[in-house]
């Protein structure tokens, strides 16, 4: 076999490779003594078929698929040779072939830069930890007293912050609708869940009363008809109940799942922390990455780039790609140089994704979505591209953990108030790519959308997580 650089310029090297006709001719025999074994025809006994006549009815099969096997063979022998490591699929070009004579092609292939990495010691970043202040986690801890506030029976007329018990029957224009009974109903006089105005109009009613009450159905309503239209509502109170005394204490927190009060406190600290430590870590990340991209120059596979932004682009209208071009190539330039200097700190470092630790990742989804666990390894099992997906997640935190434990790496106490103000700066910086962020939306936004907590919390949610936590 005969291989010569033909071509290099830049990344891009074609390479001519010859294939000497005997070699093929070799390769050919050894097919069809193979076939001889293993074809059946009619007239012969099994394993008796002559050669000429498996040449005669298979031989333009038998060709291609012995070219096929060597051009494989002979392309990776020929880049091995050449010490070119591809970055995609290189093209292939034959330029002379056929039985009898030699097999002649060119391979053009885009090849991986050489990077020189930059030492860890270049490196600084600040590692953000929360200092929550207790007059932070007492307010949370009031939110959820408030949210899960017990109620005793009463015999006087109702006000507001009582809780109202009662049947109704509702109609629009004199018909009823779908929807329009209900029975046990429970409404807290001030928090105005039901209907906009109704709760307000059961101030001042009694047990077993029954009264009319007239509101406007909401604008959204599922029946379009009834949108908006004025509903009459036939009620009859079946029970009243007035809030009952508040007391923080330690029965109230193992009510809510904890041992006692100062454990509900570090229960609530804990979930505070989660809640802000994703966005936190995403700011570390954001000062490492920043400092890479700085401390390396480095020729780009225009192909790599290429592909990069028709992933970011491809469901784009044509005119909103091209006015956007510039920008995008920009950012899939950048995602391509980072995404290649990042691996070759994690080769260099031998940092690898072993099977168990996509296992372990998926497990650990699992449990943070009770209820769903089906759903999740379905997904993944489904999907072999969001289980790609997620390993190449897992190798790039194996090597950001890595630059934390090399790089001066400084701990920062911030308040919620500071936190909550660089998060804000993070995020108005990163607006205009998040629209473009394909890394892990398309393969996982299905898990996403069920595992993303946000910042503002309501108290139901935390007294189930506190809950939750407190069974670990």
């Amino acid at each position: 076999m005969k291989i010569e650089v033909q071509k290099k310029k830049g990344l891009t090297t074609i390479l001519s490779v010859i294939v000497d006709k005997k070699i093929i001719q070799k390769k050919l025999d050894e097919k069809l003594s193979q076939l001889q074994t293993e074809v059946s025809l009619k007239g012969f006994r099994p394993g008796k078929v002559p050669p000429a006549v498996i040449k005669s009815q298979f031989g333009k099969a038998i060709y291609g698929e012995v070219i096929d096997k060597i051009l494989q063979e002979s392309s990776n022998k020929a880049l091995e040779e050449k010490k070119i490591k591809a970055a995609g699929q290189p093209k292939i070009d034959l330029k002379t072939f056929g039985e009898g004579k030699d097999l002649n092609y060119t391979i053009e292939v885009n090849s991986l830069p050489e990077v020189k990495l930059a030492n860890f010691e270049k490196y600084n970043a600040n590692e953000y930890l929360l200092k929550i202040e207790n007059k932070i986690v007492d307010e949370k801890i009031k939110e959820v007293a408030k949210n899960n506030k017990t109620f005793t029976d009463k015999n006087e007329k109702s006000k507001k912050g009582d809780l109202v018990i009662f049947n109704y029957s509702a109609s629009v224009s004199g018909k009823k609708f779908e929807g329009s009974e209900g029975k046990n109903t429970r409404l807290v006089i001030g928090e105005d869940l039901f209907l906009k105005g109704f709760d307000e109009k059961l101030i001042g009613v009694t047990k077993e009363e029954s009264k009319t009450i007239e509101v406007n159905l909401p604008e959204n309503y599922p029946n379009k008809e009834l949108a908006n239209k004025r509903a009459k509502f036939e009620c009859k109170i079946t029970n009243i109940q007035k809030p009952n005394e508040i007391i923080v204490d330690d029965t109230f927190a193992k009510n809510m799942g904890a041992k006692n009060l100062t454990d509900l406190k570090l229960l609530i600290e804990k979930q505070i922390s989660t809640q802000y430590k994703q966005s936190l870590d995403s700011l570390t990340k954001k000062e490492i990455l920043d400092q890479i991209e700085k401390f390396h120059k480095t020729e780009l596979p225009q192909n790599l780039v290429d592909q990069e932004f028709h992933l970011m682009t491809h469901q784009l209208k044509k005119e909103e790609v091209e006015k956007n071009k510039t920008k995008n190539l920009k950012i899939a330039e950048s995602r391509i140089k980072l995404g290649l200097i990042l691996n070759e700190y994690g080769e260099k470092n031998n940092l690898k994704v072993s099977d168990e630790d996509v296992k372990a990742e998926v497990q650990k989804q699992i449990k943070g979505m009770p209820g769903q666990e089906k759903m999740v390894l379905d997904y993944y099992q489904k999907n072999p591209s969001a289980t790609q997906s997620l390993k190449g997640a897992l190798y790039e935190e194996k090597i950001l953990n890595l630059f934390k434990s090399k790089i001066n790496l400084k701990k920062k106490n911030i308040t919620i108030n500071e936190a909550e103000k660089l998060i804000s700066e993070f995020n108005k910086l990163s607006k205009d790519l998040s629209a473009h962020n394909h890394k892990h939306d398309d393969n996982d936004n299905e898990i996403k959308e069920n595992k993303e907590k946000k910042t503002s919390k309501s108290s139901v949610d935390i007294r189930k997580k506190i809950k939750k936590v407190s069974k670990k």
